[in-house]
């Protein structure tokens, strides 16, 4: 496997142009890294209207997932408004007004994107999540919901979920084909998936697009990530791809990301199943081991370690406290979970200690307490409408009667516990107290 971009920016730097264009800092090294980060020189391509090394790239990406895949350096969160601006684009080609079916454990950038595309949303909601970062979705479901509505267009999941829950994707990808829906899927936390044997990525379930955040489980910097289509997508809407990122995206989109997702093509090819094998079997045993001294997980994805931390005696956050005093942080806790990302960039020593950690806590009683119960908010204004009002920021405890402006979330987890346009009433804020959310932003 080659690496087009890589070659091209190494060469460029050990030639020692006189870079008489951007950035500013001419290569200089100031953090060590400038000399490899340029800008859209005379061969270097250009990433929305690719036709060179940075297309070629893309095509060494694309042999490895199977599907036309295409790379983005904002994250996943540039993939989901192109992915849904595609949505729109299929709607219309139907004759129909965009509706796009979701749990409403989606990213918050889903509705940024429905504040400026303005399709219409039906939440999925389940009553069998125990915290709104987990919503199950099942076929039944799904095709209950289809076969009573004729307005929806997509039907769009997001799988794996923050805490590692992974949705039955192939029988629900039958039912979206069967009725002409979409079926979009925002796998941010799982690139990775196409490389287990089965394989378990969105694309080879039957999904018509989906995106994966490759900086979340690949070697790669953040803000790499990837967008894939089907074939029947790429035959219909291939030619408006690139035009949906520039729209949404930045105009210097960074060569260091680039490089660093070229890389990931030649590490991807030389044996990088055969190592995600042999780590995912450790940390089986490592997860065997702690089962044994009384932990509980949460989700079956692979490469997430998900702690239902009440069963053990503690709050996800003070678990969470625990381990970073051992030099050993997490990705996210809240009070019912902790949550461990892990790739096979993390060594079997790095494992042991992390285990080690683990087992020197010691079981106290278990929490009795549970998340509030959640109740869907009375709808007010639109996604759109709320969005783009005049707003201002409140202490949550002067919230109650006023309606949503925008996600009041940060990242991690950057999953809304209520919408754009929904009206905060008492239940919300119980919500908004247990998660630790002390301001929200409202309509004036």
């Amino acid at each position: 496997m080659n690496t087009p971009i890589c070659d091209f920016v190494r060469k460029y730097a050990q030639d020692k142009k006189i870079r008489l264009h951007m950035p500013g800092h001419k290569g200089a090294s100031i953090l060590g890294f400038e000399n490899l980060d340029i800008t859209e020189i005379s061969g270097a391509d250009s990433l929305y209207e690719a036709s060179g090394i940075i297309a070629e790239s893309e095509r060494n990406a694309s042999s490895l997932f199977g599907c036309d895949t295409y790379y983005s350096t904002e994250g996943s969160s540039h993939c989901i408004r192109v992915m849904l601006y595609l949505a729109m684009l299929y709607a219309k080609s139907k004759g129909k007004r965009a509706c796009v079916a979701s749990p409403r454990n989606a990213h918050k950038a889903f509705l940024s994107a429905a504040a400026m595309l303005d399709f219409d949303i039906t939440w999925l909601s389940s009553d069998k999540s125990t915290s709104y970062l987990s919503c199950s979705v099942s076929p039944s479901e799904v095709e209950a919901l289809l076969s009573r509505s004729d307005e929806i267009t997509a039907i769009y999941l997001t799988t794996p979920d923050y805490l590692g829950s992974i949705i039955k994707l192939k029988s629900i990808a039958e039912i979206c084909h069967k009725y002409g829906v979409l079926l979009i899927v925002d796998n941010a936390h799982g690139a990775y998936l196409k490389f287990l044997s089965p394989s378990l990525h969105p694309m080879d379930l039957g999904a018509d697009i989906c995106c994966d955040s490759a900086h979340k489980t690949l070697p790669v910097l953040t803000g790499g990530a990837y967008l894939h289509l089907s074939e029947r997508m790429s035959k219909a809407f291939g030619d408006n791809v690139k035009n949906a990122f520039a729209t949404f995206g930045s105009s210097s989109p960074s060569y260091l990301i680039l490089q660093s997702l070229d890389y990931a093509n030649k590490y991807i090819a030389d044996g990088y199943a055969e190592k995600l094998a042999s780590f995912c079997r450790l940390l089986e045993e490592k997860k065997r081991l702690l089962e044994e001294n009384g932990y509980v997980f949460f989700g079956d994805e692979p490469l997430k370690m998900t702690f239902c931390a009440k069963k053990y005696g503690y709050l996800g956050t003070e678990l969470g406290e625990k381990l970073e005093e051992k030099g050993i942080f997490c990705e996210f806790s809240d009070p019912d979970y902790l949550v461990l990302m892990l790739t096979p960039e993390n060594t079997e020593s790095e494992l042991d200690r992390m285990t080690e950690a683990m087992l020197f806590i010691p079981k106290r009683a278990q929490i009795e307490s549970r998340p509030p119960l959640f109740f869907l908010p009375k709808k007010v204004f639109s996604v759109r409408k709320a969005y783009f009002s005049p707003s201002v920021t409140v202490p949550t405890s002067e919230s109650i009667g006023k309606i949503l402006a925008s996600p009041s979330v940060g990242c991690p987890p950057a999953v809304p516990i209520i919408m754009c346009g929904e009206v905060i009433d008492e239940n919300a804020l119980k919500c908004f107290e247990y998660y630790g959310i002390k301001n929200v932003t409202v309509i004036k």
